[in-house]
Order: structure tokens, then sequence, then C-alpha cells
């Protein structure tokens, strides 16, 4: 594994004895932990943290922590950047004057800062084919000359170190999960939907045609004239693939685009539903009424989602066109290992990056009263995810799937008792104050197009109150106008709790990892917690 040029973890010096150079480099701000330290340089403009990196060695480590120049990037440009090699040169790059900059943070040196020039083999290929130049690589010469050796931060190692550290075969192993192929409709409706349990059907993607077409060119060529959602931001889809490329990260932005076919309407003709899922209730509400159910996901290795229960106590189906992933699963009465979850499911927080999850409590999730289900889902097969389960996912190498939350016949019930609870601030997929009605626009919907389905579900009608954190929700957020209409209507719903996978909790959400991504673009909720409680 490659060392980190500048922090070594605590338990080095511990072992090492020797010199650590924090207390005399910070000086009296030594008196803060790491943690708020970080804290404080993350209000800091990127002037002020290049006059602290060239105060002391201490302060140089901290100033060029990664997820400070990550989320100063995110905060300022959102997905404009262009990256170059490092969140600090990327932010150096789009919003500063490099040369001027650089040059601050290591006065002495005789050359400020290095733009390399792209070499033939670095170009790229244009959307016409032709070859164009690459984005010059900004540098400073020194950061790879300054070693420093007697720094000791666990804090400031451990992005470092699961960024890095290969991914065991131990932990990659084990797979729990059946895999079928000529299965069909009626025997999943009877041996998995109605037990909810999951199974992997290996027939199905293979007769897609994008199983031979979509490509990092082809889907160059679909979101041509338009962006992508990466993260929360829209962003160039060629961008994506540069910052895809040149990533350390230890928690990877991930595309996950919910209006994808929208956008490149070819994508939807290249996939079917499959007959196991045909079922899908919602689509009686019509496809723009209908609450969000379909995302593109693509991501670099490592990218991927934390532990969550998907939305609306819906199930989900997630293909593989090319590459794999690894799932973790757990019923719903079982709460993963390192997850904490609030006991109305408002909020959810997994305070570990995917790769720390798996250094920390992946042995445990084994070997627990209540062991994981475990399984590596490849290009060409898809995963069905019951209802209410918990799952998380990490991607072993660059993969592109396609995945659908839907509402069957089966899960109706569960979907109708979870809408008419009157907690829709745990509803998603649609606006704020169209959540309240969600499910009577539902039953209507149903009642019109499928009485038949409606009929073994319906469930009495339930009263719905007004939530003070809607309504301070709704005055904060809305025009005057929109205000009183939404309390004429009595459409009451709570502002949603915000979901945050911290890793370790020193910065606010937007500094580390990312979010549950179906349940953040579509602001966020409870993720079908209380369905199944």
């Amino acid at each position: 594994m490659i060392r980190h040029p500048r922090v070594q973890p605590y338990g080095n010096w511990l072992a090492a004895g020797g010199t650590n150079c924090r207390q005399r480099g910070l000086g009296q701000l030594a008196l803060l932990e790491d943690q708020l330290l970080l804290q404080v340089l993350g209000h800091l403009p990127a002037e002020a943290l290049a006059s602290l990196a060239a105060s002391s060695r201490s302060l140089y480590c901290f100033a060029n922590h990664e997820d400070l120049w990550r989320h100063m990037t995110l905060q300022e440009l959102g997905c404009t950047f262009c990256f170059t090699g490092s969140w600090r040169c990327t932010y150096i790059s789009s919003k500063v004057n490099a040369t001027t900059y650089l040059a601050s943070q290591h006065p002495s040196s005789s050359q400020s800062a290095v733009i390399r020039k792209p070499s033939h083999e670095s170009a790229k290929l244009s959307r016409t084919g032709k070859r164009k130049a690459a984005q010059p690589q900004i540098s400073a010469p020194w950061d790879a000359q300054l070693h420093i050796s007697s720094f000791y931060s666990d804090l400031l190692y451990q992005p470092w170190h699961c960024a890095h550290v290969p991914l065991k075969a131990s932990w990659l192993a084990g797979d729990a999960v059946s895999r079928l192929a000529h299965l069909a409709p009626a025997d999943f409706r009877q041996h998995f939907e109605i037990p909810n349990r999951p199974v992997i059907l290996t027939d199905v993607v293979s007769k897609w045609p994008a199983m031979h077409k979509w490509s990092r060119k082809h889907l160059r060529k679909a979101f041509r004239n338009t962006r992508v959602i990466v993260g929360e931001y829209p962003m160039d889809f060629d961008k994506y693939l540069t910052y895809m490329d040149g990533n350390a990260d230890e928690m990877p932005l991930y595309l996950f685009d919910k209006h994808f076919a929208d956008k490149a309407p070819s994508l939807a003709q290249d996939y079917q539903l499959p007959p196991q899922f045909s079922d899908d209730l919602f689509a009686a509400m019509g496809e723009k009424d209908r609450p969000d159910h379909r995302w593109l996901i693509f991501g670099p290795a490592r990218s991927g989602s934390s532990f969550h229960q998907d939305p609306n106590a819906t199930s989900a189906w997630n293909a593989v066109i090319y590459g794999s992933k690894k799932w973790i699963l757990y019923p719903p009465h079982i709460t993963p290992p390192g997850v904490h979850a609030s006991a109305d499911g408002a909020d959810v927080a997994a305070p570990l990056s995917l790769t720390e999850w798996f250094m920390n409590f992946h042995k445990q999730a084994r070997k627990g009263p209540h062991p994981a289900i475990e399984t590596t889902v490849r290009a060409g097969e898809l995963l069905f995810v019951p209802r209410g389960w918990w799952h998380m996912a990490i991607n072993l190498e660059e993969t592109l799937a396609i995945t659908h939350n839907y509402v069957s016949t089966v899960n109706l019930p569960h979907v109708l008792k979870f809408l008419g609870s009157g907690r829709e601030d745990l509803v998603s997929g649609c606006a704020i104050q169209d959540r309240v009605f969600l499910h009577d626009r539902f039953i209507a919907a149903l009642r019109k197009h499928n009485p038949e389905a409606l009929a073994g579900a319906q469930l009495p009608p339930i009263s719905r109150t007004p939530s003070k954190k809607l309504l301070s929700h709704l005055f904060q957020n809305s025009s005057p106008d929109v205000r009183a209409h939404d309390l004429n209507l009595n459409c009451t719903n709570n502002a949603t709790a915000e979901i945050g996978y911290m890793v370790r909790n020193h910065m606010p959400p937007a500094h580390r990892g990312e979010q549950d991504f179906k349940n953040h673009w579509t602001e966020p909720s409870g993720c079908g917690m209380g369905s199944d409680m």
C-alpha cells in the first residue's frame, strides 16, 4: 500500500516513541482535538489555509487535508470543476491563480508551481473522434518532496488508509443468496416475494441490448447535451469520467441519476422490465405523478451506498450491466452493526465509510448472533432487494447498473400502511408539499386503473394531523402564496431530517462520503422503516 507522505497513525508513535511534531507545530491550537481543529479549518478560505500551511509542519498536514479541499470545491464550485489529481489542485486550478497560490505554500522554492503538459498518451478523444489535448495538471513540486516523518494523527491518516488499503479476499468471500435462471413470475412471487427473501436472477439482464451497447463511449454520446447527477450536483459526464480516473477518495463521488431516461431516452429503450417485476402498481399514477423509482448508477471502485432501507416500504431490483458489486444485507428487524437508527426511522446514521465498515464491523457481521447475508452481483445479474431489508453495496471495480423501486400486490398493504401512517416526513420521492396527499392519490389511481389490486389491500382511513416540523419548513422555504395554499389544504408534512452518513463526524455531511442517493436527492426520508415496525 502507498505510504502517506505526511501523516502516520498514532499507534506508530506509541510503538516507536520519539517526537510528535503536533504539539510544537500547533502552538496553542494544540489544545484542540484533531476533530475540532478540522472543523475550525473548514470555515477558512483557501488563502487562509495557504498561510497556515506555510507556518509549520503540523499546520501543513492539517491545511492540506484532502477532505477540507473536497468540501471547499464542492461547496463553491458544485460539479463545474475539472478534477486534476487532487482536490487541492482541483480547487486551485479552478478558482484562483495557481502560481500565486502555490508560491505562498513554499516561498523558498525556486519553482513555485509546475504545470505539466499532457503527453500524447494522456490526450483524450473528443466526441467527434478527433484527439484533443487533455486538461493540464497543476502540481507543486514540493508536495512530492516534502515528507514529514514525525506527525501522527489517526483522524488525518484514516481516510488515506481506507482509500488505499486493498480489499481483503475474506471481505469478498461468501455468497448466501440463491442464483436462479428461468424463474417463472409465479415461482418468484411464491418463493421469494411473499416470504420477503432476496434472490439473484442470472438470465434476465443478459437479454437486454444494454449489455452489449452500454459503455463509456455510448454513455458519453447519450449524455452529450445534458448533465448527470453526481452526488447532489449536476455534472458533465466527461468531467465525471475524468474524476473517476483520477480520484483517490475514500468514498468516491457516485453518479446516481433518477432522470436519466428523460435526458437520454434511448437508454430507456435498451432494457425492459423483467417479467418478475412487471406488477408495478405505482405506474397507475402516471410517470410524472408517481414517486421517483428508477436510477442509473455508475461509479468507480469503492463507490457505493451506505446502509439504508429503501423508501416508502417499496421493494427493489438492481441489475449490473458491467462491473461487480459486493452486497451486505440484513432483514428488516435486524439493524446492521455500525448503524444507528432512531426509533421512528427519521434519522439513520452510519458513521463510517464503506471500506471502514468492512475494517471495523465485517468480522462482527459474520460471527454475531445475526450473521449478515452477503453476495457479489456480477455483470448480467439482477438482485431482488426485498421490502424493508437493510443493505449496503460497494463497487469492486468500475460498475454500471440500473435499479428500480416498485410496488406489487404483495407489498401493496405495507406501502399503503406506510404512506398513510401520518408520518409524511418519512415519505420520499416527491415534493414535500405533495407527500401528505400521496397516500390518497395512490389509492385514487388504483381505484381507477386497478381496483382488483386495491380490493385486497385497502386500509381504513387514517386521520392525519398537522405537523409543526412541516409548517416550519413550509414557512421557511415557500412563497406566501404557496404557504397559504398548503395551509388551507391542511397539507402538513414534516421537513425531512438530514440522514448523514458521516465517516467520522468531524465535518458537516457534505465534507465526507456520500449519502444514500435514493433518499438524499429526493430529500431524505426514513427509508421505509415505519412499514415494518
